[in-house]
């Protein structure tokens, strides 16, 4: 298996990024708030996780190891695959997941785009004795805006997580207000404040 991936960045797209590894570029699958971290030219370090199917083999890219270690945890689940464990990542920090399932925070949960009441309700009863404690990481990804504007990052991060491009277009005009207040966007928090207030609609 794949633990990490090293190289320079070849492209960032809206969904994935491409290393350079010896000569061969690697495609990650990451979410809005790891793309955001990474530079085309610059090098990078992505802890990685394959998922490999019958017909495909799939890199998932992580900002650190400890979202890598969510991602791989909430799949033990009955139900969740690699697409709705990438959703809860790109939703919610490491930290937020724990203390999702360690409080039985079901609205937490399903405020992921893919998972109802009944799912959250699966992910705790499962998963709560193994979770473990807040680590007291980050609350929320910081990353600075990547060279895309902030706009069409947040309204494709929405979209690829299941919601609809009008409903996207709303979250995306919510958040304007509190990105023009920033130097440089956090796409990452933009993108989490978005899905907050769709999770209100």
């Amino acid at each position: 298996m794949i633990a990490f991936v090293r190289g320079e960045v070849s492209a960032v797209t809206l969904s994935s990024a491409v290393l350079e590894v010896g000569g061969v570029g690697m495609e990650v699958l990451c979410t809005p708030g790891t793309l955001a971290t990474l530079r085309e030219g610059q090098r990078a370090t992505l802890p990685t996780s394959m998922v490999v199917r019958e017909d495909s083999l799939t890199l998932f890219g992580f900002v650190d190891d400890d979202e890598k270690q969510i991602f791989e945890l909430v799949q033990t689940a009955s139900g969740v695959g690699p697409k709705v464990a990438q959703a809860i990542t790109a939703v919610l920090s490491p930290d937020d997941v724990r203390r999702a399932i360690a409080g039985d925070d079901v609205k937490a949960l399903t405020r992921v785009p893919g998972i109802g009441q009944k799912g959250a309700q699966r992910i705790i009863l499962e998963l709560k004795d193994r979770i473990g404690a807040p680590t007291g990481g980050r609350a929320a990804t910081s990353a600075p805006a990547a060279a895309a504007p902030w706009r069409d990052q947040v309204h494709q991060g929405l979209v690829g997580l299941g919601w609809s491009a009008k409903e996207a277009d709303r979250a995306v005009e919510s958040v304007a207000p509190e990105a023009e207040t920033q130097t440089t966007p956090d796409v990452g928090g933009l993108l989490r404040a978005a899905l907050r207030t769709l999770s209100k609609a």
